[in-house]
């Protein structure tokens, strides 16, 4: 039977403490015990339904996870700070002194930062290589390897990983298969084609409304259990931690995600097909042209399409902030980083969300000055949005 993500938001009902459509909200960092001896068994994790310290858990945050966990198939999840708090808790969690780790090359820069720069002082080192060939990742594997790394489209790149062969492929040499899923939630479910491991930045389109940050760690109920445990739980121990309050606002949003990526997805294949006939360098993996589009409409859960993110290449970083200055002051969108947004917004990932990549490594992979990063948003009449940019290229001498 297909894989219903949505559905199984959905079919989530809580009730909050008076009847509330809602869940109540637990606005409290600490809980009491009628007895001494529960909150002993507490702290033991020997005491379902028990709440001892918001650091912990908090109801408010179990329920997100529990909704988080239904939307990628897996046993349960824990909620973060922030996507950065998710990502850094489970590799610190899956790694030791010694280890080693294989991760795509086109990463998130603070994540690429935290492989490259922060970890070393751990003596855990990080192979980059292209997640698109097979024999290059295995080739990198060593005795020491511990975790292979990806995301399911890349950021800024949009390459796709083949999640089912890396699968196999980790499952091959006992290693833990990792993906941060941020750029194509509901569009493709990785547990369900063999991740260990699925990371969310809830910032982006989960919560949708750039109003607060997050992050959060699908797995079994074994892996999640492991990153709460008091005593060595990377989770527990680094103290990244959502607020109750935050938790209940993303959860509200998240049940809208199905309609927002819908039309994420449907902007985002229009400008590209437009971008691209007018012969604009674009990236998007629902062009015929993406290399890898026939393995994302593999992956797909289909009826939420190929997502909100596609790149253009102008030449220059000067036509790219040019262009994108142009265009926020025709309200077509925001110079900003991030994405999910309702509105459009457009970086040049080169010199912002992947400035922590050393230049070099940038022009390697193929991230180009000129590269324009696009988080399409959830415009109504996306053609007169296209006609409004196409006037701002001719404007600028970029068609």
């Amino acid at each position: 039977m297909k894989f219903k993500p949505a559905n199984n938001i959905q079919d989530l009902q809580y009730f909050g403490e008076f009847g509330g459509v809602n869940p109540s909200i637990s606005d409290s960092s600490t809980y009491t015990f009628l007895s001494a001896k529960t909150m002993f068994d507490t702290f033991e994790g020997n005491a379902e339904g028990c709440y001892l310290y918001s650091r912990h858990s908090s109801p408010s945050n179990l329920y997100l996870g529990e909704a988080l966990a239904a939307m990628e198939g897996t046993e349960t999840a824990n909620v973060s700070a922030s996507g950065m708090g998710a990502i850094t808790s489970v590799l610190m969690q899956l790694c030791g002194f010694g280890d080693h780790i294989v991760s795509s090359r086109t990463i998130y820069g603070g994540t690429y930062a935290f492989l490259k720069n922060f970890l070393p002082r751990f003596q855990i080192e990080t192979s980059f290589v292209d997640i698109t060939k097979l024999d290059t990742i295995e080739a990198a594997i060593t005795k020491n390897t511990k975790v292979l790394y990806c995301e399911s489209v890349s950021n800024p790149l949009l390459e796709v990983a083949d999640i089912k062969k890396l699968a196999t492929l980790a499952k091959k040499h006992h290693l833990k298969l990792v993906v941060d899923n941020t750029f194509s939630p509901l569009s493709i479910s990785p547990a369900i084609l063999g991740a260990d491991v699925v990371i969310h930045s809830l910032t982006k389109f989960i919560n949708g409304s750039s109003d607060t940050v997050g992050g959060v760690v699908c797995g079994t109920q074994e892996f999640i259990n492991n990153l709460r445990n008091v005593n060595n739980g990377a989770s527990m121990l680094l103290g990244s931690t959502m607020d109750s309050l935050r938790a209940a606002s993303i959860l509200k949003n998240l049940r809208t995600l199905h309609i927002r990526m819908l039309q994420h997805s449907k902007n985002g294949l229009f400008l590209a097909q437009k971008f691209e006939a007018d012969g604009l360098k674009t990236v998007y993996p629902g062009l015929k042209s993406h290399p890898s589009h026939e393995l994302f409409k593999s992956m797909m859960n289909s009826q939420y399409g190929f997502g909100g993110m596609l790149t253009i290449d102008v030449g220059t970083l000067e036509k790219a902030n040019e262009l994108m200055e142009h265009m926020q002051n025709r309200n077509l969108g925001y110079l900003a980083v991030s994405l999910g947004f309702y509105k459009t917004l457009f970086s040049a990932p080169g010199t912002s969300t992947s400035s922590e990549i050393p230049e070099d490594e940038q022009k390697a992979m193929g991230l180009s000055d000129g590269l324009i990063r696009f988080s399409i948003g959830l415009d109504d009449d996306i053609e007169r949005t296209y006609q409004m940019m196409h006037g701002c290229m001719k404007e600028l001498g970029i068609l």
